[in-house]
């Protein structure tokens, strides 16, 4: 019977470790971690995110710090405020909410973050050090994605892994994360010649390439455990519903495994965002990092 991994479950015991972590080091330590969220516009969509970031932030006990700029904010200001929170020794994670209004230079916002702090792993300074597998700061989604693969089967190494989706955000990290846990790991995207069979051959399979249910069941090897990013709003029946980049119903006949969307990787994400903060916060200080949190 094919297992649903349930992401709300899992994301609610990575946030209560997270803040048990939290209550010892203001307890024993004096210190409590602190991040920094910085919104650049009104974007619906990331209102929401920021909001929700906030919430979850006191919730496990961290300092919240929330800086609302308007659309209009520009670069040198932007640029100005982060070197702020970067001198900042209560601030022990810098998030930049992306997407930002498009005079400004994303990239060059992101770096300009201390690696230190980059609790999203975007920092070119973190995708050096994951790629050749050294200690940084990691994408929060990936991270989520990896925890809930060794939950589930412990030990990785050996595991053919195929991860459709190139991105760098989710694709490229995934792969690295992967092959850190000693899997074989192959990616693919919506170029690859014979994407079917490719994916036919994974013991665990990642979809993150931003297509509403291009993972049919027909696509996934008997036993396998498929892990869907995807997060997708499409009309069905006069109805708007959510759906990942796996054809969920298909899908879950076959493997041995499955997310749900929603409910499964995306509730992983804040969870880790909080992860990142902790052990940024433990880093800052010298002290040990928080197990099983961290890849």
């Amino acid at each position: 019977m094919t297992k649903v991994i349930d992401g709300k479950a899992f994301a609610a015991n990575v946030r209560a470790q997270v803040a048990a972590h939290v209550a010892r080091l203001r307890e024993e330590q004096g210190i409590q971690p602190g991040l920094a969220v910085v919104l650049v516009g009104e974007d619906p969509a990331s209102q929401v995110y920021v909001r929700n970031k906030h919430a979850s932030t006191i919730e496990v006990g961290m300092a919240s710090f929330e800086h609302r700029l308007s659309a209009d904010t520009s670069e040198a200001d932007l640029l100005a405020l982060i070197a702020a929170l970067n001198a900042d020794p209560k601030v022990h994670g810098i998030l930049v909410q992306l997407p930002l209004p498009k005079h400004l230079n994303s990239d060059l916002v992101i770096n300009a973050i201390d690696p230190a702090k980059d609790v999203d792993g975007f920092h070119i300074s973190n995708v050096g050090l994951l790629g050749t597998g050294q200690k940084s700061m990691v994408p929060c989604t990936p991270l989520g994605c990896l925890m809930m693969l060794r939950d589930h089967h412990g030990s990785l190494a050996g595991l053919n892994a195929v991860v459709v989706g190139r991105s760098n955000i989710v694709g490229k990290p995934m792969a690295q994360l992967l092959l850190g846990d000693s899997c074989t790991v192959t990616i693919a995207h919506s170029r690859t010649r014979d994407l079917a069979e490719v994916c036919r051959r994974a013991d665990i399979l990642v979809a993150a390439v931003g297509r509403p249910e291009m993972i049919t069941g027909d696509m996934v090897k008997p036993g396998a455990t498929v892990i869907d990013v995807g997060i997708n709003r499409i009309e069905r029946d006069g109805k708007a519903k959510l759906v990942g980049d796996v054809h969920y119903e298909s899908a879950a006949k076959v493997a041995g495994a499955i997310t749900p969307v929603p409910g499964g990787v995306g509730p992983m994400t804040i969870a880790c965002l909080l992860a990142n903060t902790l052990t940024a916060c433990c880093r800052a200080n010298g002290l040990a990092e928080p197990e099983g949190l961290t890849a």
